[in-house]
């Protein structure tokens, strides 16, 4: 009787929450098999990199997969020495102190008295620190599991299995070209995950996008075909709580179909894609648009008359910027779409927009927010501008039946450029680009771009 009773009672994870197996050892041990796991040979996951999505993401793989600790091993690095503000350790006492399961599980691990200095200003926190207790430095509100930390950025990767890259694409080469020196000795190269969403611009041989899976095969080596993306229109916080959510995992067969399957949950669906570099690109160009959209709603008062006007146009020209960048446009719209949308809705590079206009931000703090991390849409702004910019990939004016740069045809960008890279207009200064004085349709800009052949294969790397 004693035996049943066991058998149906539910695991508990470390955070307190109550954890039901429906199938995962299963997926576990598939997955396991994929990569040519043996019996005690762990699979070792990492992330690198702890934002909030990279955080969420690690937790939501600890969460699933962590009790099974003699199949898996799942751990997050992050610099150590980051400290915590006074403010946002008051702010994280209250936090604590308003969840039960979160506060009975820091007392239980004896946790909870540093807390308490903390918010009395005799103790210092650090991001590292409170990772370990499940606290992502730039997403306070939403407490996470427990995870296992580490600082050393060579303990962390050299053996691991899979990597997934947590950092702001302005970060990655610079982590990845560190971690190249940790991989010389290696006989088989991880599996590398980039959640990354940002570009770079580069202009010889010809002008081109660099992504952040780009930036991590260069720097590491690692085949492309280890490399993928994963994507879609998801805010971290919410995922962790179990809103209901897709994704799509980009790259080689070989990896994104059973990696699809590993990730999947019942309330986080990964599909699979090939087109890797398009939906990448995708990913940061909604982050230019979105902080455009987020001083709109400022500027207006949040008037769904004038944010639609903007939506119209911002979507205009995302479309024709497709274009330029893809063969088959046409099945990047409902990702793109989608994405564009949440960050309009919730996301920081939309909050960003709204922080400037109303002057509680300045372009001099720069672009690495306390308390929400890189805002990678005021880049993106900079890359696209100075690549769509180049003579050598022009298109016909429709008006003025002339050649001109692509970027002419892009309002919304070129006074995104103008106010956050240039700093030669102010905020208000989007609202100007909304009252076209040409009086064009914005339909009239997506009709230019599809009776054209402006697909520029060179601006992905393509020959």
């Amino acid at each position: 009787m004693v035996g049943n009773i066991e058998v149906m009672m539910p695991n508990v994870y470390s955070n307190g929450a109550i954890a039901v197996n429906n199938g995962l050892e299963e997926k576990l041990d598939e997955f396991r098999r994929v990569l040519g796991k043996s019996d005690g040979d762990l699979l070792k996951i990492v992330g690198v990199g702890a934002g909030a999505w990279g955080s969420v993401f690690a937790a939501l793989l600890q969460d699933s997969y962590g009790r099974f600790r003699d199949k898996v091993q799942i751990r997050i690095w992050r610099r150590g020495g980051r400290s915590v503000d006074r403010a946002t350790a008051e702010h994280l006492f209250e936090v604590i102190n308003s969840r039960e399961d979160v506060l009975r599980r820091l007392i239980r691990r004896c946790a909870y008295l540093k807390y308490v200095e903390a918010r009395l200003g005799d103790r210092i926190l650090y991001a590292d620190e409170i990772l370990k207790d499940g606290f992502c430095l730039n997403m306070v509100d939403t407490p996470l599991c427990p995870m296992k930390v580490v600082t050393n950025l060579q303990e962390a990767v050299w053996d691991a299995d899979i990597v997934v890259n947590g950092l702001p694409s302005t970060e990655t080469r610079e982590v990845f070209e560190e971690i190249r020196n940790y991989w010389k000795e290696r006989i088989t190269p991880p599996i590398i995950i980039s959640l990354s969403k940002g570009i770079e611009a580069a202009l010889d041989p010809v002008p081109h996008i660099i992504t952040p899976t780009q930036m991590i095969s260069r720097a590491t080596g690692v085949p492309k075909e280890n490399i993928l993306y994963l994507g879609g229109p998801n805010i971290a916080s919410e995922i962790y709580n179990k809103e209901y959510a897709n994704a799509r995992i980009c790259g080689a067969e070989k990896w994104r179909i059973p990696l699809a399957k590993f990730l999947r949950q019942p309330h986080f669906i990964v599909w699979d894609n090939s087109d890797l570099i398009t939906h990448e690109v995708m990913g940061g160009l909604k982050n230019v648009y979105a902080i455009g959209a987020g001083m709109v709603a400022s500027l207006t008062k949040e008037s769904a008359t004038s944010k639609s006007v903007y939506f119209a146009h911002c979507t205009s020209e995302m479309i024709f910027i497709t274009h330029l960048l893809t063969e088959e446009p046409e099945k990047l719209a409902g990702p793109l779409l989608a994405d564009t949308y949440v960050t309009l809705l919730k996301g920081r590079n939309s909050w960003y927009g709204q922080m400037i206009a109303k002057g509680e931000l300045s372009l001099d703090m720069g672009d690495s927010i306390s308390g929400k991390g890189m805002i990678q849409g005021v880049s993106a702004v900079g890359a696209f501008f100075e690549l769509l910019s180049q003579s050598s990939l022009s298109v016909l004016h429709p008006n003025e039946k002339k050649s001109v740069a692509p970027v002419e045809l892009c309002p919304i960008l070129k006074t995104l450029y103008k106010i956050l890279i240039k700093r030669e207009k102010d905020p208000r200064a989007i609202l100007e680009a909304l009252r076209d004085e040409t009086l064009n349709d914005p339909r009239e800009r997506i009709e230019i771009a599809q009776s054209h052949a402006f697909y520029k294969p060179s601006l992905l790397g393509q020959p």
